[in-house]
C-alpha cells in the first residue's frame, strides 16, 4: 500500500497483541497468525483494527451574508470520533484546499428571512447561481441554514434565497439554542436565589410570562389565563400587542427602557430579578405542533435561573427534554398536558394547571426540587451532552449526503 496516497492518509491502524494467557481487548478485525519460533516462544496473535476517519469540508455560507463563525463554532463543538470537519466561510479561498482528499463536501446557504430584499437583486442572484453551480459540478452537497427558526416557521413563513438543487434544510429543532445560550452564558456568574432567604419565603409573585410576537398559540393562552384571572399576581408581558404589555423598569434588562426592547438582539440575555421574585415560569414556546421539538431560549432561560417551568410547546415536548438529560416536575405538579396531542386540549390543561399551582406550597417544592434544577443547570453547561445533540443534527447531513 502507498503511504502517501489520499485513502491511506484516512486510515488509522491500531495493534493489540494476545500472547500466552494475556488477552487484550477484541472486535471484528484481521487475524494473522505468526509461526511460534518467528517472534514468541508462545506464539502470537496480532489483531489488525481499521477504522475509516471520514474527512469532511464544508463552506459555511456560500454568499458570505450570514453568520457562519456561529455555524463553525457549533461544528466544532461535536464528539464523533470517525468524522473530522474543516470549515471556512470565504468562498473565494477554496483553491487553497485540496478538496478532492475530503469523503462529502457541503456548501451552505444563508436562508433566511431577511435576505428578501438581497435575493430581489439581480445580480446577487446570479453570483449565487454562478457559484452553486461550479459547487454542484465539484460534487459540494447543499444545506439550507436556518437555525434560528423552526420547520413550523420556514413552512408558513418565506425564507430566501431559493436554489434549483436537492439540498437539505437546517432547523434549530433541540440543539441550536442549547449551544447558543450554552456559549453566550457558560463563563457568566449568576446570582439566582430561590431559598426562605433567611427566615422568610421572598417570592412575591406566581408566574413569570414573557411574550413578545403574537403567535395564534400564545394569544390563546394568554386570554385564557387572563379571562381567568391567573395572571392577577404574576410579572408577564405581550409586547408586540396592538397596546404593548412591557416589563415594569425594574424587571427589565439593565440599561433597556421597556418602550425601548428591540425586536431582536436581546431575547437570550437574562436578568436575575423577574425569576427571583416569581415561583414558576410559564414559558410559551415559538410553536404548538405535533410534528416537532423546537427549542429556543424560553426553556433555557429559566433552567439557568434554576426556577420551576411550565411550558406551552410542541406535542411531547417535555418528553424531548427528558430524552436529551433534562428532568422535569412530574413528581410535583401535573404534566399530563404534554401527553396531549390536540393543541386546543393542551392549553385548556395548562390553564387549569396553572390555577392549581397558585394554591401550591412553593416553599416545599423548592425545597424538594433542589437538586432537579441544579442537575438542570448543569446539564445546560454539560459540553458533552450537548455534543451529543450536535452529533445528531451533524448526522442529519451525513445522512443526505450518502443517500444521494
Amino acid at each position: 500500500m502507498d503511504l502517501n496516497s489520499v485513502r491511506a492518509r484516512k486510515l488509522r491502524y491500531i495493534l493489540s497483541v494476545t500472547s500466552g494467557n494475556e488477552n487484550l481487548p477484541k472486535s471484528l478485525c484481521l487475524l494473522m497468525t505468526l509461526a511460534s519460533d518467528t517472534y514468541f516462544k508462545k506464539g502470537v496473535n496480532i489483531h489488525v483494527f481499521i477504522e475509516h476517519m471520514q474527512r469532511n469540508f464544508i463552506l459555511t455560507d456560500i454568499m458570505k451574508t450570514g453568520f457562519h463563525i456561529e455555524l463553525e463554532n457549533f461544528i466544532s463543538m461535536h464528539s464523533m470520533t470517525d468524522q473530522t470537519f474543516d470549515t471556512m466561510g470565504q468562498y473565494y479561498d477554496l483553491h487553497l484546499y485540496e478538496l478532492d482528499s475530503y469523503d462529502r463536501k457541503f456548501a451552505i446557504l444563508d436562508y433566511r428571512a431577511e435576505m428578501q430584499l438581497m435575493s430581489e437583486n439581480e445580480q446577487f442572484q446570479a453570483e449565487l447561481k454562478k457559484r452553486c453551480d461550479l459547487l454542484h459540478s465539484q460534487g459540494f452537497v447543499f444545506i439550507k441554514a436556518t437555525p434560528w427558526e423552526s420547520l413550523n416557521n420556514i413552512k408558513w413563513g418565506k425564507q430566501y434565497p431559493e436554489i434549483d438543487i436537492e439540498h437539505v434544510k437546517w432547523t434549530g429543532d433541540v440543539s441550536w439554542f442549547w449551544f447558543y445560550m450554552y456559549v453566550k452564558h457558560k463563563d457568566n456568574t449568576f446570582n439566582f436565589t430561590h431559598d426562605h432567604n433567611g427566615s422568610y419565603w421572598h417570592k412575591k409573585y406566581d408566574f413569570l410570562y414573557l411574550n413578545k410576537a403574537t403567535r395564534k398559540h400564545r394569544v390563546t393562552l394568554y386570554n385564557k389565563l387572563r379571562d381567568d384571572d391567573v395572571l392577577d399576581n404574576s410579572i408577564y408581558t405581550f409586547t408586540m400587542l396592538k397596546e404593548p404589555i412591557r416589563l415594569d423598569k425594574k424587571y427589565e434588562l439593565p440599561g433597556i427602557e421597556p418602550k425601548d426592547y428591540p425586536r431582536f438582539g436581546k431575547d437570550q440575555d437574562i436578568y436575575e430579578l423577574p425569576y427571583i421574585d416569581t415561583v414558576c415560569s410559564i414559558v410559551s414556546e415559538t410553536n404548538d405542533n405535533d410534528y416537532e421539538v423546537f427549542m429556543t431560549e424560553k426553556i433555557w432561560k429559566p433552567i439557568m435561573a434554576q426556577q420551576v417551568f411550565v411550558v406551552h410547546g410542541n406535542y411531547l415536548y417535555l418528553q424531548r427534554l427528558k430524552e436529551i438529560g433534562f428532568k422535569t416536575f412530574g413528581n410535583y405538579i401535573d404534566e399530563s398536558y404534554d401527553l396531549e396531542q390536540d393543541p386546543e386540549k393542551r392549553i385548556n390543561k395548562i390553564v387549569s394547571l396553572c390555577k392549581d399551582l397558585k394554591t401550591k406550597n412553593w416553599q416545599d417544592i423548592y425545597l424538594q426540587t433542589k437538586a432537579l434544577r441544579k442537575h438542570n443547570y448543569d446539564t445546560l453547561f454539560n459540553k458533552e451532552k450537548l455534543s451529543l445533540e450536535i452529533n445528531k443534527t451533524l448526522n442529519l447531513f451525513l445522512e443526505f449526503a450518502d443517500s444521494r
